[in-house]
């Protein structure tokens, strides 16, 4: 029997379960139909943050705020980097002016800031603008081969 992996729906929350070997086949959440591993950055709210950080593939999250340049500056550069990660990482943001207690729980001092989970826990994080190619060798770096 294949290896079950469990991924929330970064759309509407929902848990889903699949075949990991699926997970390069376009996998879509059963609920809403969202890609549950698309290559795209997807926006979180606090519950769904939860949820997925405690899914089968690591999640690396953007916390951001609409008024900050370096922030605005690193959104396309963030894409890219979800693009080349997908679909072993799925990447997301959080927006801290919207959800102030997700950034104080979350420890966010200055932004972007970046974590990376797995297994419902903090591995890694890193700060700042910067490009793309430096994001994908920062998640490589903590994970496994």
């Amino acid at each position: 029997m294949p290896e079950a992996l469990k991924l929330s729906c970064l759309v509407c929350g929902r848990t889903n379960r699949l075949p990991r070997s699926r997970l390069g086949a376009g996998p879509k959440c059963g609920a809403c139909g969202a890609p549950l591993a698309s290559g795209k950055v997807a926006e979180l709210d606090p519950a769904t943050l939860q949820k997925a950080t405690q899914d089968g593939l690591p999640l690396l999250v953007d916390f951001w705020a609409p008024w900050c340049g370096p922030c605005s500056q690193m959104a396309p550069e963030f894409g890219k980097a979800a693009a080349a990660l997908a679909p072993a990482v799925r990447c997301a943001k959080l927006d801290t002016q919207a959800h102030p207690g997700a950034a104080a729980r979350h420890r966010i001092q200055g932004i972007p800031a970046f974590i990376l989970f797995r297994d419902g826990r903090e591995i890694a994080r890193a700060a700042g603008a910067r490009p793309a190619a430096e994001l994908v060798a920062f998640v490589n770096a903590q994970l496994p081969a």
